[in-house]
Formats: structure tokens, C-alpha cells, sequence
């Protein structure tokens, strides 16, 4: 049976109603959404949190010009920052995104603080946008303190810089070159007034990149700046402006802090290891194949081999390792595929270096800070 015309106007305007409220509701949905992904911040030490696990902070605290921030679901970019400070003092902000713990601010759900020689990895992945007419470094922060601690100033602060622009300078000097997480570095060290400070400074721009926060935390242990029992407290990616910065974005950012590692000398087993040195030896040079072998009964989870080259010898190449200063008191840090050693395993290394007058081996090696045995 057809329905009549008056009953047929009547359907139509019912689906017209129908459907213009389901359009109302859409935009009402997309409109909620975009609200989300676009909150913008301006207070001076505002914050909000992002996908449920990280925390996105204004952090102006070197001016009082204005400074905002406008952050999406994945990170943020600076909308405004106006004003200026001196290129040869601190900057004006660090907007950042976070993971851990930073002035009693925590991300939700972190498992930071954690102590050093808990943490089997820390994987973690960064993406910078740049723009130009700005002095700025793109700086990724590691902190590490002898407690457990959620707010103040933590005792040693890791600076990688992905890029810099202007004539800016990390806190420190120049103290060499190093191979850290399979990338080269130029590497500063010094103290900023309330702690020590270790940056590893790109020889040139990284737009983004993934890798294990753990391979940064052991040089400093390496270089006398923190200890394995000491507490990673919080990871950081963002900005350091001294002039302007408007546009500068951190388009992603993840970190993961992975637990049940082991080190010699650390909770699970006794410390127990052993190096064995192979040379090919020719006149000014040699190869020296090493192999560390776990004889305890805990695995593993990172390490760094400390030995002292004898005087006249400089490394020159490394391969399974990366292996800083090139002279003198030495440390061959894992590379990631060999990171794990499990009780009764082992992990090799090698490297090419040159000599001057005679040649002679390694007295003595100590992983993690425990002496092994040779042989």
C-alpha cells in the first residue's frame, strides 16, 4: 500500500530533523575533540597532561614577557614567546613534555623514580619542528639524583641537544667527543650553580629520533656524575629559548621505563664477571677483540667495561661498542642488540687502535664498577 502524500511529508521532514541533529552532534564531537587537542597555556608554570601517561608544561621561569604554548594530543608548539635574555647566561623557559617527576608534578602513572640498577631499558622516541628567526636549543633532559626524589633540583642533569641555533652554549666546557646510542657527540661538562650538568651536543640537526635513555645514564655513571644505585627521576623533551621561539614544536614524544634489570654489584645476585683480551698486534696498531662473560647468577641488563689503555695507544675505530675517551682510563659502553647478559652468557666487542713505543695490554677491568677477573 503507498503511503498518502500527507504521510509521505511527513516521513521526509522526520528524516530532515533526524539528520540535522545527527550533523548537530558530529560538530558538537569534533568540536570537543579539537577543544582538547588545542588547549593553550600561558600561565607562567601551567600544565595539563596528554594521552593519559605524560605531562606538558609551560616552564616560563627566566622572564616575565609572555610566553604560551598550545598543546595537541601528541605534543606541543610555543605560540608566543616574546621577549629576550642574554645568549651568554640561562634561557628565559623549557616548555616541555614529560615523564616522571618534576617540583612534585608527576606524570600519571610513572613508575619514575626508579633506581638505575632496576631499569633494564628506557626506550624512548622524539620528533622537533624548527623554525628559523629564534635562538634556541632543542634539549632533551635526563635527571638523576642519590634519592628517590619528586621535587627540588636533582643532583646530576643529562642534556642531549638535538640542534642550536644562535651563540648558545651548554653549562661547562668541552671535555671531548663520544659515541653514545650508536650516534657521535660533542660532549660539555660543568655546573650551573645547583648541579652538575652533562651534554652531549649534535654535530649537526636531528629532527627526531628513538633510542634507549639507559645508554646516556650509564656514561654519566662512567664519568663519575651519578652511580648505579642512584634514582632516574623524570625524562624530559623541549626548548630552550633566549630569544623569541614562536613556532618551535615537539610534533611527538614517548618514554617507557622498562623494570627487572641487574647489574654487578646490584639487587638479584652476586657480582661476578669475566674479560677475556685478544690482540692482533703490527707495528703502530693493533685490533683487541674483548668478550665479557657474566659468571654470576643474575642477568645482566647494561653495562659498561672500564679499562685503562696503556700510555702511547688511541682507539681509532670501535665496533659492538661504543668506547669514549679515545686515550687513558676508558669506558666501552653496550650497543643495544648486546645490552643482556644472561648468568652464563657473554657479550663481544672489538676495536682498532694505534701505539706508540711497545706494545702492552690492559692491566685490570671493572664492569659497572666491579672488578672481573681475566682469562
Amino acid at each position: 500500500m503507498q503511503p498518502s502524500p500527507l504521510q509521505a511529508r511527513r516521513v521526509r521532514a522526520l528524516i530532515g530533523a533526524l539528520l540535522t541533529s545527527l550533523v548537530a552532534l558530529a560538530a558538537l564531537l569534533t568540536g570537543a575533540a579539537a577543544s582538547h587537542a588545542d588547549t593553550t597555556i600561558c600561565e607562567e608554570f601551567g600544565s595539563t597532561t596528554i594521552q593519559g601517561r605524560y605531562v606538558v608544561q609551560n616552564n616560563r621561569w627566566g622572564t616575565s614577557a609572555p610566553q604560551c604554548i598550545t598543546v595537541t594530543n601528541s605534543g606541543f608548539r610555543i605560540a608566543q614567546a616574546d621577549g629576550s635574555v642574554p645568549t651568554n647566561g640561562a634561557p628565559k623557559s623549557y616548555p616541555s613534555v614529560f615523564n616522571g617527576c618534576h617540583y612534585t608534578n608527576c606524570s600519571p602513572g610513572t613508575n619514575l623514580p626508579a633506581r638505575l640498577n632496576t631499569i633494564s631499558t628506557a626506550p624512548t622516541s622524539i620528533s622537533y619542528s624548527y623554525v628559523g628567526g629564534a635562538v634556541y636549543d632543542a634539549a632533551y633532559d635526563i635527571w638523576l639524583d642519590p634519592t628517590p626524589r619528586t621535587d627540588g633540583v636533582n643532583r646530576t642533569e643529562i642534556m642531549i641537544w638535538f640542534n642550536r641555533v644562535g651563540s648558545v652554549q651548554p653549562v661547562g666546557s668541552p671535555v671531548g667527543s663520544a659515541t653514545v646510542a650508536g650516534r657521535q657527540w660533542q660532549v660539555w661538562s660543568g655546573n650551573n650553580g645547583t648541579n652538575d650538568v652533562l651534554s652531549f651536543v649534535a654535530p649537526s640537526t636531528i629532527d627526531s629520533w628513538s633510542f634507549d635513555v639507559m645508554d646516556f645514564a650509564r656514561n654519566a655513571v662512567s664519568r663519575g656524575l651519578a652511580q648505579n644505585d642512584w634514582y632516574l627521576t623524570s625524562i624530559q623533551a623541549g626548548f630552550e629559548p633566549w630569544q623569541n621561539g614562536a613556532g618551535l614544536a615537539v610534533n611527538s614524544f614517548s618514554s617507557t621505563v622498562n623494570l627487572g634489570g641487574s647489574t654487578p654489584g646490584g639487587p638479584g645476585g652476586p657480582a661476578a664477571c669475566r674479560v677475556s683480551y685478544g690482540t692482533s698486534v703490527w707495528q703502530g696498531g693493533f685490533t683487541a677483540d674483548v668478550t665479557v662473560a657474566n659468571t654470576g647468577s643474575s642477568p645482566i641488563n647494561g653495562w659498561n667495561l672500564a679499562f685503562t689503555l696503556p700510555g702511547g695507544q688511541r682507539v681509532t675505530n670501535a665496533w659492538n661498542a661504543g668506547i669514549s675517551p679515545s686515550s687513558g682510563a676508558v669506558t666501552a659502553a653496550n650497543a643495544p642488540h648486546n645490552a643482556y647478559i644472561a648468568p652464563g652468557a657473554q657479550a663481544s666487542f672489538g676495536f682498532q687502535a694505534s701505539y706508540d713505543g711497545s706494545f702492552a695490554k690492559p692491566s685490570a677491568f671493572s664492569l659497572n664498577g666491579t672488578p672481573c677477573t681475566t682469562g
